[in-house]
């Protein structure tokens, strides 16, 4: 017979309403001396004797976690507050609202030791009903991340959401500008307040944060290079408030752009002196920022989107969005040559295979081209 106290042994009774306890022993408690022991309660014997068999064997092979009334929304609040120090403000909100608007009503009652995968991907496919498979992925992510923090910390054995299968992501058509409405844009943006931002923009692929948040002490119009370190973000809520802020993924990249481009920053920094001139006390550009309004005040994502929109519509294009003055950049640099590698650091991409994911059409392209180059090859060899 194992002593009372050791850990691991365990006893069943049965209860007066006719229920079933397994009772074992945690052992002593080093800091008071007193017996640790927990209960199991069941409705058969033999369901009480498999549950206590289980929990000897997971103390043996040192796998046991200790019961744990704490539910899955719990946990994610503790999660986010405790254990995210360093995450970026937008990023905290994004968690945030993950947490509350979906995650909590979804799974929040279930206690987080009991949470199963079935739980988890039933979970997933009711969202399908009111979000996009990307942003279900994006659900899954903040969830995944918190259980795997419960699993690192022994609160359960494996995390469930690992098991579960998210819905295909359906990769919408690129759309970009093309040669001739490239030159269509650059003539219908001459002369106007967004044409440096519009061109830069155009010409160096720059996120619209980026761009947005662009400081004079990171052009080097000498050396003819930009350097990518901060954007403009704003807060996720009504009327939120702006600021600068590490790029995505904290990725710092050095552009050399083509000279033309420098060149328009250079009639940029002239303007903004004369702008500066003109406005005298009023003058207030504190981040120092390159695209600024007749004041000096930064230039809200919203006016250069809505200003971008307005440009595109009158060409008879209003499906493009800022974003595909970034992508028209990469496009145009894979159909003059530049290799994926050059392009993916251009753009700041995790790696070359995302690049390739998202231009694949692109790149298949150039492959049929290059084929046709060989086959005339060929056909001029043979001839010779």
């Amino acid at each position: 017979m194992p002593k009372r106290n050791a850990q691991g042994a365990g006893t069943i009774r049965q209860r007066k309403d006719g229920t079933w306890e397994a009772r074992y022993s945690l052992g002593r408690d080093p800091g008071t001396g007193k017996q640790k022991q927990k209960s199991i309660y069941t409705k058969t014997q033999r369901e009480a004797l498999k549950k206590l068999q289980q929990v000897q064997n997971d103390l043996e092979n040192g796998s046991y976690v200790e019961p744990s009334r704490i539910t899955v929304g719990s946990w994610m609040d503790i999660w986010l507050a405790e254990y995210n120090a360093n995450i970026k403000p937008y990023t905290r909100a994004s968690y945030t609202g993950h947490i509350k608007n979906q995650i909590k009503p979804g799974l929040g009652s279930i206690s987080l030791q009991k949470l199963q995968p079935h739980h988890v991907q039933t979970f997933y496919n009711g969202l399908q009903t009111t979000l996009s498979a990307k942003s279900i992925k994006n659900v899954h992510g903040v969830l995944h991340k918190g259980l795997e923090q419960a699993v690192r910390l022994g609160y359960i054995k494996q995390n469930p959401s690992r098991l579960c299968t998210l819905p295909r992501i359906v990769r919408k058509e690129i759309k970009v500008l093309s040669d001739d409405t490239v030159i269509q844009f650059l003539n219908n943006i001459q002369d106007k307040w967004y044409e440096t931002i519009f061109f830069v923009d155009l010409f160096t692929g720059m996120r619209q944060g980026e761009i947005l948040g662009l400081a004079w002490d990171c052009v080097d119009l000498d050396a003819g290079t930009i350097l990518i370190n901060k954007q403009l973000v704003q807060e996720k809520k009504a009327g939120g408030k702006f600021s600068l802020d590490t790029t995505k993924h904290d990725r710092i990249r050095k552009l050399k752009p083509a000279k033309l481009v420098i060149s328009k920053l250079k009639e940029r920094k002239a303007k903004q002196a004369a702008d500066q001139l003109r406005a005298g006390s009023a003058w207030s550009n504190p981040w120092n920022l390159v695209f600024t309004d007749e004041l000096g005040a930064f230039i809200p994502h919203y006016r250069a989107r809505d200003a971008f929109k307005r440009v595109v519509t009158a060409m008879g294009i209003p499906d493009l969005t800022f974003h595909s003055m970034r992508h028209s950049y990469a496009v145009i640099c894979l159909l003059n040559g530049d290799d994926v590698k050059t392009v993916q650091s251009s753009l700041g991409h995790h790696t070359a295979a995302f690049t390739l994911d998202i231009y694949g059409h692109v790149t298949e392209k150039m492959q049929n081209d290059s084929a046709n180059r060989m086959d005339s090859y060929i056909s001029k060899a043979k001839k010779a």
